[in-house]
This record gives structure tokens, C-alpha cells and sequence, in this order.
């Protein structure tokens, strides 16, 4: 006999559903198994970003992306002129890894910068797939990479924060939308003059929507591009920590609902034919398009890109935010949409939301 499971027993409308919520459940299950392999975890299997994308390491940076149908890949930016230069020049280093090592002083803070990308019979200008910092220029519109290596970081005051979940008492909020005028709201503004009212109402938990970088502000922030970098409409990652920092200060959980079973399919702004390939993150046939979501594209059961690239990287690091939001979680969420360490600015890591879920399930 099936045990039944805790959450249809807390709750009998759930009853006629028990069969579909219990497959549901154990696909679930094998599906955490598989990815994360024999003795592995979850927690380990989402930690690409600790490996790809820019990172400053002692003596200089290092950059990594994983584009195996790719050719050649350039590094460019101002400091190239905005061509493909030998120095710049992305190294294979086995798996569809490519490499670049540059000395300290070749990049800078708030420098832009993008990938010229190769492959056969084609070329094309790609913003990295684990880039931790877009901007889009006011005047051309054009999104690019940025580099976010800031001399005074944020430091957080709150160092281990324990949510209070009995009850959880969520206050869903868009920054953007957040004020009374007619333009897009920012981080900072609602760190002072939303969280206060939301304290003194007596919740203790924000679920913020939009987090993610995307290029269309009136996809709500649904169509995603960028699933590491924290949108710059609203403002910078320091200023994000900060407002996470205040509402962890007054007991204020932070979820951060990300997106993870879709992208927006542009080729420029997003992971589109990164490498040239119409299916190296995505379906290559038709159901790579999402017919509810309009631009988007669907990443649902795709892995191939999860078990080819990111068990490489290491873990160890903490997140800042409390946790977050798994309603929409595919197989490849947990390489593509995970969370940041405190120095980072990607995304929570989705491993505490499927465990807290797995839990109460059972």
C-alpha cells in the first residue's frame, strides 16, 4: 500500500488528485537522483556559476562559457576595439569549455564587454550565458555584458538568518512597479520607502518578482535572458544586498521568484542559438517555442547541457537570499537558475525550495 502523503493529508480537497500529486512526486525524486548522480546532491549539481562566466581569481580573471558547437570565441569590448583579437582569444579545454585567462589590469569596472561567437557558417555578437551584470544603453538600447568588480562592496551585516515560517506571511512585490510615478521603480527606493511599511504591517517575508535581467519590461519579467544577472533597471547588486540586508535586519525573509522553465528567445539579448546550435540550451524542435509565453522559448526537460558541464565546478559558497521560488522548476533549472553566493549577484539556488517542498510533501 502507497503511504499517503503529508500533504494531502493535511489537506482532503487534495484527495481526488492523489494519484497525479503522488507521480508528480516520485518524478520529482527520481528525477533529483539523476541529477545529481551517484553520492552527489542537488547543491552540488547547481553550482556552475562558481565555475563559468567572469570571475576575478588571484592575478587576474578568468572566463569560461560551455558552447560546443562553437568554432572560435572572442572576448571583445571596448579594450579590442570591438574586434576579435588574438589576445582575447577563448581557449577549448575539453567538453564544449572554453577558457580565457587575462591579467589584472586588462578589465575594469563597469567596463561592457560581449562574446564573438564562431561556429560553422556563422557569427554572431552573444551576451556570456553566465554573466552576472546587463546594462542596456540608454540611447542604442543595446544590452551588454558588464564588468561588476566595485572597490567598496557591500558587506552584510546579517551573516546567518534563520526565517520565521510559523506562519509564513508573504508580501509578493515587483521593485519596478513599486511607486506612485510613472517610470521603474528602484531597489533603493523600495528599501526605503516600501520595507518600512511592509514591517509595520507584520509580515515576514518579500517575494520579489522581476529579478532576473530581461530585455522586455512588459513581460513582467517572464522572459528571461540573462538568469544570473540581477535586473539593472532597478538598479545595482549592491543595492539589491542592501535591501536584502535591511528586510534580513528586521526579520523579513527575501524570496526571489525566478523564472525557470522558459526564456525569452532572442539571439542578441539572450541564450537563443548561443553557439550557433538551436538546441544546445533548448528543444531543437517544436516544442523548443512556448506557445503561452510568446517570446519565449522552452527549457523544460532539456539536460543535456546539465550533465555535460556543470558537476565540474566546486561549492562552498553561502546565498544571500532566503530562498526561492520552484513553481516553475525543470530539470534544467538547477544549472541554469540557481543563487548566488553573498559576493555574487545570480540567483538563490533552488535547492533549498525543492527540499523545504520535499519535506512537506512527505
Amino acid at each position: 500500500m502507497k503511504k499517503t502523503l503529508n500533504l494531502i493529508k493535511k489537506d482532503p480537497w487534495l484527495k481526488p488528485f492523489a494519484d497525479a500529486i503522488n507521480g508528480r512526486y516520485e518524478y520529482a525524486l527520481r528525477r533529483e537522483k539523476e541529477l545529481a548522480g551517484p553520492g552527489g546532491s542537488l547543491s552540488s549539481f547547481a553550482s556552475g556559476y562558481l565555475y563559468y562566466g567572469l570571475h576575478r581569481v588571484r592575478g587576474g580573471w578568468v572566463l569560461r562559457e560551455w558552447a560546443p558547437n562553437a568554432t572560435e570565441i572572442y572576448l571583445i569590448g571596448a579594450f579590442s576595439d570591438w574586434q576579435d583579437r588574438e589576445e582575447y582569444r577563448l581557449k577549448p579545454v575539453g567538453n564544449g569549455n572554453w577558457e580565457l585567462r587575462l591579467p589584472v589590469d586588462a578589465l575594469h569596472h563597469e567596463e561592457l564587454y560581449k562574446l564573438s561567437m564562431h561556429w560553422q557558417g556563422g557569427h554572431g555578437e552573444r551576451i556570456p550565458a553566465w554573466v552576472r551584470r546587463v546594462v542596456q544603453d540608454p540611447v542604442t538600447h543595446i544590452f551588454s555584458a558588464q564588468v561588476w568588480d566595485p572597490k567598496k562592496k557591500y558587506k552584510f551585516r546579517v551573516d546567518n538568518f534563520r526565517p520565521q515560517t510559523d506562519p509564513l506571511l508573504i508580501y509578493e512585490c515587483h521593485i519596478g512597479m513599486a511607486q506612485e510615478e510613472e517610470r521603474v521603480g528602484t531597489y533603493e527606493e523600495f528599501r526605503t520607502n516600501v520595507l518600512p511599511r511592509i514591517i509595520a504591517d507584520g509580515y515576514n517575508c518579500i517575494q520579489i518578482m522581476a529579478v532576473q535581467e530581461h530585455p522586455y519590461y512588459g513581460s513582467f519579467g517572464y522572459h528571461v535572458s540573462s538568469f544570473f544577472a540581477v535586473s539593472s533597471r532597478c538598479g545595482t547588486p549592491e543595492d539589491l544586498k542592501r535591501l536584502i540586508d535591511d528586510a534580513h535586519a528586521a526579520g523579513i525573509a527575501v524570496i526571489m521568484d525566478i523564472v525557470h522553465s522558459h526564456a525569452v528567445k532572442n539571439e542578441v539579448e539572450g541564450l537563443g542559438r548561443f553557439d550557433g546550435s538551436p538546441d544546445q540550451f533548448f528543444y531543437g524542435d517544436s516544442r523548443r517555442e512556448h506557445p503561452a509565453w510568446t517570446r519565449s522559448a522552452s527549457t523544460t526537460a532539456k539536460t543535456r547541457w546539465c550533465t555535460s558541464s556543470s558537476r565540474t565546478a566546486s561549492i562552498g559558497s553561502r546565498s544571500f537570499a532566503s530562498t526561492a521560488s520552484a513553481s516553475t522548476a525543470s530539470p534544467l533549472c538547477s544549472t541554469i537558475a540557481t543563487g548566488s553566493a553573498k559576493a555574487s549577484t545570480a540567483m538563490k539556488t533552488t535547492t533549498t525550495a525543492i527540499k523545504t517542498w520535499r519535506l512537506s510533501a512527505t
